[in-house]
């Protein structure tokens, strides 16, 4: 066994930080290209595996994942939904999202696709993937042989992994994003002013989809993620302390926020998670620096008020190890128009889920304009058919880039 100051070394074509949907994507796709590739992710695999995480996935990148074989537990098990409600001044409004745009949401939380992904890397392909690596450090990547490094926790040993090329998946406060040069790149953030405390319950749902709550005292949102289990969301202040939320505090708020003549009362059970998020999004443009290029949250923060984070995430992967695998073959267009691609869904889902933000959360703002603009867009998209028609292909995502 090699000694603790030993430094062992594996080469590869592409090395993978990150093992989150974008990275476990470029994996899969590499491996089966046959593409040498090596996974590094901070974490255990029993920890990504049960990571609660988004649940909605739209159906291009259902259909992308099915073409590569990917999401065949997906296909058995996850539920699809068509349509969702607004509530707002004690009334229920019904947006019908599949009749209006053909295609509907996939319920699927990001554990169980995480889980199916990493099966399908390491037990069924044989790729290789390490996890709990610790000190990762990124070297060389303006150079022909970049390499990733790091610690073996069990054995203190020093890796270096020389590649190619660098994917780096490992999110917001990854390393890989603060290994590009501060002057190579642009960060640009919004901040939408709010927070939400998201809550997991241990409760049947209460609708069949989601419920947007529009309401003075602040937005509300129930959606469901499987028969015992139900994701709710509170709008709060930005910092707000989750004690301030007691189980109490928690159902009579939202009981407050989600009534609707004729909706039934809210399933109420143990609260599994409490968690304050402040919604913001931030956009790194470009998202490559010399050989690496970023994937999913890396380089872009979506706040989940539109649930686009994973499929951006998704978009990104495939366009990638699209773009890797086609050097193999010595065409460089994908990874030269790599950032360009990716950057015109995330603009346009940024827009989208901007506007949403305005449209859910004006109404509390305590500001007459914000609020009068926000009634506005909701009579207009429950009011047109060619607005609602609009609304309804964004929601749900386009197949072709945007």
């Amino acid at each position: 066994m090699p000694s603790p100051a030993e430094l062992t070394r594996t080469r590869t074509s592409v090395a993978i930080v990150g093992a989150g949907p974008a990275g476990l994507v470029v994996a899969n796709l590499l491996r089966a290209a046959g593409v040498d590739c090596v996974l590094l992710e901070a974490e255990s695999r029993e920890f990504i595996e049960q990571r609660p995480r988004a649940g909605f996935i739209e159906e291009w990148a259902v259909r992308a994942l099915a073409r590569h074989g990917l999401v065949d537990r997906l296909l058995e098990r996850a539920e699809t939904q068509a349509e969702f409600e607004f509530r707002f001044d004690g009334e229920r409004h019904t947006v019908r999202t599949a009749e209006l745009s053909g295609r509907r949401h996939f319920v699927y939380p990001q554990p169980l696709l995480v889980t199916d992904l990493v099966a399908a890397y390491v037990d069924t392909a044989g790729g290789d993937a390490r996890f709990g690596v610790r000190e990762v450090r990124l070297h060389d990547l303006t150079g022909d042989r970049p390499t990733v490094s790091y610690t073996d926790p069990a054995t203190g040993v020093r890796h270096r992994v020389e590649c190619d090329y660098i994917a780096g998946c490992d999110g917001a406060r990854g390393v890989t994003r603060a290994a590009i040069p501060a002057d190579r790149a642009v960060l640009t953030r919004y901040d939408h002013g709010v927070a939400w405390l998201a809550l997991l319950a241990e409760a049947p749902p209460s609708a069949q989809g989601v419920v947007f709550g529009i309401h003075e005292r602040g937005f509300g949102a129930h959606m469901a993620r499987s028969p015992q289990i139900t994701r709710y969301y509170l709008q709060v202040a930005p910092g707000e302390d989750v004690r301030n939320w007691p189980h109490e505090r928690v159902w009579d708020e939202l009981g407050l926020r989600l009534a609707a003549s004729g909706a039934p009362s809210l399933n109420e059970g143990p609260l599994l998670e409490r968690v304050v998020l402040d919604m913001h999004n931030y956009v790194l443009e470009p998202m490559a620096y010399g050989r690496l290029y970023l994937a999913g949250d890396s380089a872009h923060l979506v706040a989940p008020i539109a649930a686009k984070g994973m499929n951006l995430a998704i978009n990104d992967a495939l366009l990638l190890a699209d773009a890797l695998i086609a050097h193999r073959e010595g065409d460089d267009s994908g990874l030269d128009a790599y950032s360009t691609a990716c950057l015109r869904r995330v603009w346009q889902y940024l827009e989208f889920s901007q506007w949403l933000s305005e449209t859910l959360h004006g109404a509390s703002s305590g500001d007459r304009f914000r609020a009068g603009t926000a009634s506005a867009r909701l009579r207009r998209l429950l009011g047109s058919e060619s607005a609602a028609k609009a609304f309804a292909g964004l929601y749900i995502g386009e197949e072709a880039d945007l």
